[in-house]
């Protein structure tokens, strides 16, 4: 191992093919995932092309006939128990994130936390499918939830075990076989979650997991989607690949699940606790770098109070420095250096364009302290585009009306909040805003499994979470149970 990796550092290593600026290196049949901050190996994974994935989908249907028939209390154990398990291999998942994204010690306890919920959510799904019984004169009707067949999960990287645990928990829950397509930059910690099912006792072929190099993901998920025992398919990530996704699912009339790209909006109405909204705001932009589709991506504050709420922010603000995430910084790396590079260019564009730059600014190869910009205006793609990296702007209003079309001025419309003490007007304001979730006097960057979350406009379509999720994994039959009598026609 120590002469590949000082082959790949020396680049003297003719048999290895170097992709996305040297994040990943594949080696014969194995695909290398390096360290976004130090460029040491992080993971190794099966380079897996599209004949390999057809293989996968026709094992998942030979499993899905006895899983789909085990009752739903036995596949709720299962699902329990992996859920105990994650924090048994809590140092292990933790270093994994670490290695393979730069996720800090917070990022890590989030989503150990959230794999265990979402485990044990989908648990409680598992044991709440009733048939609804509906009597008339002439018999009775019942109505079924049945579980879809096999189910294709793609997951993102940004939030490995979180968002791996919900691309799967609800759809084996359901009693589907299902396929993970791993993110080829998580694809150690995707395979992990893999290992833990198996271990809770879960039936073989019923969870698999498709790993592959970054320039054979196309292949190998257009295989996925238009093999014909795989009937529904759920995507996490951006909106221009969820996009194709769609587009694949729909040739074959297959059902998707959509949660994609955010640039979200947390407004400060005049009376609202300012330090406390300045503290969501930090949480909910800097978290994991603010690489999470409900990052808090825009602030727009009331002239009002606009000067002291910058001031507060950028108190804040300051204190984030970025650095390796086991020596204790607020920050880590963003996942490459061509996202550094585009986030600073993003940033120098809108000082070109009149914005204000307080805090932050510049990237150390994949570090970027955090960064916070005020009077951003339309017409910068800071302004328009997903940010997806530590870069906050501010946008300011002259009142309600004017903050709300703020907001609304946005094809996404994935997460929001407004923070104000009179929660009435609050509610009235989060109504109006054109967005899948939006939370009161909270962040933006908030999920729970028992919730319905997902997006509108072009942040997506399905929901995720809670008995919503249930349209999304079964299909829902009629039978009717007739008394013998045929009314004849007339």
């Amino acid at each position: 191992m120590g002469e590949i990796l000082d082959g790949i550092r020396s680049g003297k290593l003719p048999a290895a093919r170097k992709t996305r600026g040297d994040a990943h290196v594949v080696l014969g049949e194995e695909c290398l995932r390096l360290n976004p901050a130090d460029g040491t190996i992080a993971s190794r994974v099966p380079a897996m092309r599209a004949n390999d994935a057809r293989k996968i989908a026709n094992r998942a249907a030979l499993a899905f006939a006895g899983w789909s028939r085990m009752d739903g209390a036995d596949r709720a154990a299962i699902l329990r128990r992996a859920a105990g398990l994650i924090g048994s291999r809590h140092d292990e998942l933790a270093a994994l994130m670490r290695d393979e994204i730069g996720a800090t010690p917070a990022w890590q306890a989030f989503n150990l936390d959230q794999a265990a919920w979402q485990f044990r959510q989908a648990a409680d799904l598992a044991e709440s499918f009733q048939t609804e019984i509906r009597p008339d004169q002439n018999g009775q009707h019942l109505i079924f939830r049945e579980p879809a067949g096999v189910c294709l999960g793609i997951a993102p990287w940004n939030a490995p075990l979180a968002l791996g645990t919900r691309a799967i928990a609800t759809a084996l829950a359901c009693g589907n076989a299902v396929i993970l397509k791993a993110s080829e930059i998580c694809a150690g910690s995707h395979l992990a979650i893999g290992r833990i099912l198996s271990e809770a006792g879960l039936p073989e072929g019923v969870l698999s997991i498709v790993t592959h190099a970054p320039e054979h993901a196309e292949e190998v998920v257009q295989a996925l989607i238009a093999h014909e025992v795989v009937r529904r398919v759920n995507f996490t990530g951006s909106t221009r690949v969820g996009r194709k996704v769609a587009e694949l699912a729909a040739v074959s009339l297959k059902r998707c699940l959509l949660e994609l790209s955010g640039k979200a909006a947390l407004i400060v109405l005049e009376d609202a606790d300012l330090p406390a909204a300045a503290d969501a705001a930090i949480y909910g932009a800097f978290l994991n770098q603010g690489q999470i589709c409900m990052s808090t991506d825009r602030i727009i504050v009331l002239d009002a109070v606009a000067d002291r709420f910058a001031a507060l922010l950028t108190e804040r603000a300051r204190m984030l420095h970025a650095g390796p995430p086991e020596e204790g910084a607020p920050l880590g790396p963003v996942v490459s250096e061509a996202a550094a590079e585009r986030l600073q260019t993003l940033v120098a564009e809108a000082v070109a364009r009149g914005a204000e730059l307080l805090c932050g600014g510049g990237n150390r190869g994949t570090f970027m302290d955090a960064t916070l910009l005020d009077h951003v205006e339309p017409g910068t793609r800071l302004y328009s585009e997903e940010i997806f990296g530590p870069v906050l702007s501010i946008c300011r209003a002259a009142n309600e009306a004017e903050a709300l079309s703020i907001a609304n001025d946005s094809r996404y419309g994935l997460s929001a909040a407004v923070w104000s003490r009179d929660i009435a007007r609050a509610t009235r304001l989060a109504r109006q805003i054109e967005s899948g979730m939006c939370h009161i006097n909270a962040p933006t960057l908030m999920d729970r499994p028992d919730m319905p979350v997902g997006g509108i406009k072009e942040s997506g379509y399905g929901r995720f979470g809670g008995f919503a999720a249930l349209d999304e994994f079964t299909e829902l039959r009629w039978v009717a149970v007739g008394n013998g009598a045929v009314r004849q026609p007339r």
